[in-house]
């Protein structure tokens, strides 16, 4: 039986908005969106050619992710570039939760967790990594999902919390790196030890492994900027 219409519009009403949220994050990330800029509802709705509902949807999840942000009675901007503070304040936070995840979730993440990890790093291997968010988007989402699945496994609420809090800031140092992806074989060897150690239930060295994998973004990351 064919859906009703009542079933069938708040699935088109979430597919467009989505696809909105992903255009204008292209926007931001290929960097044709300046800092501080600032960002004009019904400018934006006619170049995506939308309605201006959509791309305020878009824009309210964008500042939960640091990379707009809404100002009282002006709307909404551009976030300003991090600083190296900022950087060196980020990668502290991810050094303190994310090794902390690996190590429960080697534990508690049992078969299912191994394979679906091995999923992520096939995705990793497979996408493109070009200069721009279309070229490298498969391979975020996947390094994204890498990390999503350890905190989810490690189940612990408070320590999800934390994690998916950190999130939204790495998108915005992306957003200003500028370079696309250039480290890829050396993140997916990374990754891959921490799946190793996660199978072999060694919950030390899964803990260990990820804290290497960060250090090696953090001096990436320094370095590229």
């Amino acid at each position: 039986m064919p859906p009703s219409l009542e079933s069938a519009k708040p699935v088109r009403r979430t597919a467009l908005s989505d696809h909105v949220f992903d255009e204008i994050l292209a926007l931001l990330i290929d960097g044709r969106l300046a800092a501080d800029t600032s960002l004009n509802i019904d400018g934006l709705a006619r170049q995506l050619d939308v309605s201006p509902t959509p791309v305020r949807e878009a824009l309210a999840r964008l500042e939960a992710t640091g990379m707009v942000r809404r100002v009282a009675l002006r709307g909404y901007f551009v976030a300003p570039e991090p600083s190296a503070q900022e950087l060196a304040d980020l990668m502290d936070a991810r050094l303190v939760v994310e090794p902390a995840t690996a190590y429960y979730a080697c534990g508690r993440g049992g078969d299912q967790l191994v394979a679906d990890l091995e999923q992520a790093i096939n995705d990793l291997r497979a996408a493109p990594n070009g200069p721009t968010y279309a070229e490298f988007r498969e391979y975020w989402t996947a390094d994204e999902r890498f990390h999503q699945l350890i905190a989810a496994a490690a189940r612990n609420s408070y320590l999800l919390a934390a994690f998916n809090g950190i999130g939204g800031a790495v998108q915005r140092f992306r957003q200003f790196a500028g370079t696309g992806v250039t480290d890829k074989d050396l993140a997916i060897r990374e990754h891959t030890d921490v799946l190793d150690a996660i199978r072999a239930g060694d919950p030390d060295a899964a803990r260990n492994k990820m804290r290497l994998h960060l250090e090696g973004v953090r001096e990436r990351a320094i370095s590229e900027s």
